[in-house]
């Protein structure tokens, strides 16, 4: 079959190689050509940037945001418009150009930093520097881990910004390691400590989208979330993205509409600045692979923040709405410039006619556990672990997917011990979060931090464990690792925990098909990273 695109950033990638014909996402070989070429022209950008800090000049906060939107708009189900693309491509240009000329000696910045092609030549370009234009299939396979996880805390960045959270150290990295995967005399060990510094910056992005987060919205706490539905019309609002949901809930107020979260947006109901409004009525759905069948069903408008799109069928489309790094082709887009209000009225005034949401299930699921209301339950949770109450901990964060394979994490959560603590972010959770797993003297059995970026507040569990049992390796606790990943946030998460000394980490339910195989040994060696096998096997591997 003649290649028509290559794509090998998601798990659900084709064949577990890639995709050649179309996206299993759902991305035309069109798309994936312009996503490429914004890749590449960003890079560009982030060599000038990059320069122009070596020689002791100030780059503008709209330029590290300008690259931080690219990187987000590429993440695998974000952006299906190739004319958005494509406006982001000339835009990025114009800036590249303009700052070019600042640059002192631009002799030895890539080619990346000096081309700037017209539109007509964007599709032959495109052809000429997708991810198979590096040869090296180590030096490749580094290079896109290195991007994969520079995308995954671009995204982090983005809802930050969206705060007006910023941090320079961070944008500065990005666009120096952007810069780096094009330096063709980086060696392998160069490469692979550069995957290990964006691990190093993964957690500071994390940091700062939890202090974005909490700053403006309080600390999670424990919560219980309806299931069901009310007798009004809804929006239903999915994605990461809460100054969203907060400007949503705003323009509500009044208007006789209800709020529903969907799939990773159900962590915003515990927040305490965000609870408070009586139309955010409950979560909706599950996660974000079921959205044909439940978006079909939800009757109102739907609005996505983030990379959790799905090409929806025709007889809901004209419901759906993009906002952010989002966006479909035909389908109506919200924006604004950072530091303003969005306009959700068009949203509201449909949601208003439409009936309200047709039931999926009822009950509640309570979630919340996050890392400061986990400390506040510190010397419950010492007690019970000395006491032999709880065995051990296990983390299964990261996300949900199409793949019958990933019923695997299902049974796995089903089938541990009764002493034995699910810690989990992500949308991964919707695999045995509403298993009815009990609790243990009162704490639950799946202690739901967040969103997946809220991983952070994982590692921060496990290293205050580490502290108030004395131990000088944070693998001494009982804790393991069983991870379901997806697409790009998650590889930041992986190398944020590689950085911190993380090991023996299980990832699944394939590794990554952008490891090759010398890559994956080097993980494999040094880290103990490896792939997943039966459940029963691993739960005597993991658990014991």
């Amino acid at each position: 079959m003649e290649r028509k695109m290559f794509c090998f950033q998601c798990q659900e990638t084709a064949r577990g190689v890639g995709c050649t014909a179309s996206g299993v996402c759902g991305k035309k070989p069109d798309v994936a050509a312009t996503q490429d070429l914004l890749i590449y022209v960003t890079k560009g950008l982030s060599c000038v940037t990059t320069a122009l800090r070596s020689e002791g000049k100030a780059v503008d906060k709209a330029i590290d945001r300008l690259v931080t939107l690219n990187l987000f708009t590429t993440i695998t189900n974000a952006n299906f418009d190739r004319d958005a693309v494509i406006n982001a491509i000339k835009r990025t240009l114009t800036v590249k150009s303009e700052l070019l000329q600042s640059v002192a000696d631009a002799s030895k910045l890539a080619e990346a930093a000096r081309w700037n092609g017209v539109e007509s030549e964007f599709e032959a370009k495109a052809r000429t520097v997708g991810v198979l234009a590096t040869e090296n299939e180590d030096v490749r396979s580094l290079r896109e881990l290195i991007v994969y996880g520079l995308k995954g805390l671009a995204a982090y960045s983005k809802h930050a910004n969206a705060l007006l959270k910023d941090d320079e150290k961070i944008d500065a990295f990005i666009q120096r390691a952007l810069a780096q995967t094009l330096d063709d005399s980086l060696s392998i060990d160069a490469l692979v400590a550069l995957a290990l510094e964006t691990g190093k910056y993964g957690v500071e992005g994390m940091a700062l989208l939890d202090s974005a987060n909490t700053g403006a919205y309080g600390a999670p706490e424990i919560t219980t979330v309806n299931l069901g539905v009310g007798n009004n019309p809804g929006i239903l609002i999915s994605g990461h993205d809460l100054r969203d949901l907060e400007t949503l809930l705003l323009q509500t107020q009044g208007k006789g509409v209800d709020v529903y979260t969907h799939s990773e947006m159900l962590p915003a109901h515990y927040y305490p600045a965000l609870k408070k409004y009586r139309n955010l009525v409950g979560n909706y759905g599950s996660a974000w692979w079921k959205q044909k069948e439940e978006f079909e069903k939800f009757n109102g408008p739907i609005l996505m923040t983030s990379n959790c799109v799905v090409p929806p069928a025709d007889s809901y489309k004209d419901r759906i709405w993009t906002t952010g790094a989002c966006g479909l082709p035909g389908v109506r887009h919200i924006s604004c410039e950072y530091g303003e209000t969005k306009d959700f009225s068009p949203i509201i005034e449909q949601a208003q006619g439409c009936l309200p949401p047709t039931e999926l299930e009822t009950g509640t699921i309570v979630g919340g556990f996050a890392h400061e209301q986990v400390f506040a339950l510190a010397d419950k949770v010492v007690d019970a672990i000395k006491s032999g109450a709880i065995r051990k901990f296990v983390v299964m964060a990261g996300c949900d997917g199409r793949m019958k394979s990933r019923e695997y994490y299902a049974e796995f959560a089903a089938k541990l011990p009764k002493d034995v603590v699910i810690l989990t972010a992500g949308c991964a959770k919707y695999k045995y979060n509403k298993l009815d797993l009990g609790d243990i003297g009162g704490i639950p059995r799946v202690l739901d931090a967040g969103q997946c970026n809220d991983s952070y507040s994982l590692a921060l569990i496990a290293m205050k464990l580490k502290e108030v049992f004395g131990l000088a390796d944070v693998n001494d606790l009982p804790l393991a690792f069983n991870i379901a990943w997806y697409e790009q946030k998650t590889v930041v998460v992986l190398l944020a925990l590689l950085y911190l000394g993380f090991k023996n980490i299980r990832l699944g339910p394939t590794l990554p098909a952008f490891l090759s195989p010398n890559v994956a040994k080097i993980l494999i060696e040094n880290f103990g990273v490896a792939g997943i096998g039966s459940v029963d096997d691993d739960l005597k591997l993991l658990v014991g």
